[in-house]
């Protein structure tokens, strides 16, 4: 009897997930996770393989993210991570004016100032964000579609990969609106573009092109966003010769000047952002990824994340404690400020008054918070 042999069936997998999709998704508002088709180099979707997408959305404050939305980024990165049929992860922003400009400020403002300890609650989840993020067992690309500032740089540069559109900046914000930037880039910068430039990122807050970016070597690619008649164009506000200033630094990717950025800034009136290139060449990454072996690509990330993630772990603790005190001097009038400020007065303090009154000893206090606050001069 020549009997067909009997297929023998597969094994019933475990579940590594922390929640159900179910109850991810309750809590996710805000974030949206999603899984797209793997494709071959031959353009062709691969049966059965997914890259998961996990979306920052809510455009309207530029992606910023609130405490619900933390929660989801993190769930959103366990699901990624255990999902045997995800190759790789996609971190990104709805929209095409932000990736991401760090935490919510007008939550901030109006319910962690003055808080410490739910603020340091608060900043449990980020920490556990960022670690989320570092510790994916999948390759992590950030899909730059905006700007990325704070602690949206933060988050980003916990990623693996940064693509960028050539419109977007990257910044820091801490000490200009009542912060230190030690949710990561404290850690991370020194490690990706080296000591003195991660001072001046960090300290002065001076925001950079995403051209600046990849010369620096924060971000691992860009490509142009701006289509003007029909066809791309790089980034005509900055200087993409390789030229010089008159101190003899390297002046590519730096803002143009005078008539040369007026007339940057007319072309980019004319034409419309379209991201189909970024989205092309986040493909073509995922594509390479998913011509590698599995377990040895997760080795090499684990170790080449390795002087990330020492330093991360080296310090989350006790920013965090900081971050938390902070909440009731300078990040309580920064953060209200920034709130509360509009174009006409300004979203930062008044540093002067707020320097001359810490000299001549004064306490924080509601008094001296309202004092420095945007117009307070004017009202």
């Amino acid at each position: 009897m020549n009997a067909k042999a009997a297929v023998p069936s597969a094994p019933i997998a475990a579940n590594h997930a922390l929640v159900s999709e179910e109850a991810r998704a309750a809590v996710s508002a805000g974030v949206r996770y999603e899984k797209r088709a793997a494709r071959g180099f031959d353009g062709q979707v691969v049966p059965d393989l997914y890259n998961a997408w996990i979306t920052l959305d809510n455009p309207g404050q530029l992606n910023s993210y609130t405490t619900e939305m933390v929660k989801g980024v993190i769930l959103a990165f366990r699901a990624a991570s255990v999902a045997r049929d995800v190759v790789a992860v996609v971190f990104t922003g709805a929209g095409d004016r932000a990736f991401c400009t760090g935490g919510n400020t007008q939550e901030y403002a109006e319910y962690y100032a003055g808080k410490p300890q739910e603020y340091r609650a608060y900043m449990r989840l980020f920490n556990d964000m960022v670690s989320a993020i570092l510790a994916c067992d999948k390759p992590v690309l950030c899909r730059v579609n905006g700007m990325r500032i704070g602690g949206g740089q933060e988050i980003g540069m916990a990623c693996d990969f940064s693509i960028a559109q050539d419109l977007a900046r990257f910044g820091q914000a801490g000490p200009k609106h009542g912060s230190a930037p030690i949710g990561g880039s404290t850690d991370f910068l020194p490690v990706l573009i080296g000591v003195e430039r991660a001072m001046s990122a960090g300290v002065l807050c001076e925001p950079f092109s995403a051209h600046e970016a990849l010369a620096m070597g924060l971000i691992t690619d860009v490509v142009p966003a701006l289509k003007v008649d029909g066809q791309f164009v790089a980034n005509p506000t900055v200087e993409l010769s390789r030229t010089h200033d008159a101190w003899g630094r390297p002046a590519y990717g730096k803002p143009k000047t005078g008539a040369d950025l007026a007339n940057g800034r007319a072309l980019m009136q004319r034409g419309a952002i379209d991201l189909s290139l970024l989205d092309a060449k986040i493909e073509e990454y995922c594509t390479k990824l998913l011509y590698m072996f599995p377990d040895c690509t997760t080795k090499t990330l684990e170790e080449l994340r390795k002087p990330k993630l020492d330093a991360w772990n080296r310090n989350k603790e006790n920013s965090r404690a900081w971050l938390a005190l902070n909440m009731m001097t300078e990040a309580r009038a920064g953060f209200r400020a920034f709130n509360e400020g509009t174009k006409e007065t300004g979203r930062e303090v008044d540093f002067i008054a707020l320097r001359r009154a810490l000299a001549m000893n004064a306490p924080w206090s509601d008094e001296l918070t309202d004092r420095i606050q945007p117009g307070a001069r004017s009202a």
